[in-house]
């Protein structure tokens, strides 16, 4: 066995001090947010921003978050004033954080919704459109709850 073997990844680089980790953690927070954050703003009618899909139009038809709003790459789209909440397909896209960087440049405020419409049909979370149904047969129910 190597002497690289027997050292931890992980502890590799020493981990950042209470202080700095609350204060990166804590601006994270202030980009992102979560299926399930949304879910429930939503389900009680509590939710003082837009929900935005940035996918394409014919991805928006076929499934998207209740009420959301059609703005592929985040243009062309009338979009209201005040938080943005995007998404995209799913933790591998970055279509979101592109429309994010795009509207920001714009003066607006938005947030990207981490794990994007993928997570939100993997959570079970109700899903609009020409495929719902079929949607929300993919639910996994280990993420369900």
């Amino acid at each position: 066995m190597s002497a690289t073997a027997t050292v931890s990844l992980v502890a590799q680089v020493a981990p950042a001090s209470p202080d700095e980790a609350n204060a990166h953690f804590s601006r994270r927070l202030a980009f992102e947010t979560d299926c399930a954050d949304v879910a429930r703003d939503l389900r009680l009618g509590i939710a003082p921003y837009t929900v935005v899909d940035v996918r394409g139009s014919e991805h928006y038809a076929a499934g998207h978050v209740p009420g959301a709003m059609s703005a592929p790459g985040g243009l062309g789209a009338d979009l209201p004033e005040g938080l943005l909440v995007l998404y995209c397909w799913g933790p591998g896209c970055n279509g979101a954080d592109k429309a994010a960087a795009r509207l920001t440049a714009e003066g607006r405020q938005v947030k990207t919704m981490l794990g994007g419409f993928e997570y939100w049909v993997r959570e079970g979370q109700p899903v609009e459109g020409a495929d719902a149904e079929a949607l929300a047969s993919r639910a996994d129910p280990s993420l369900v709850g």
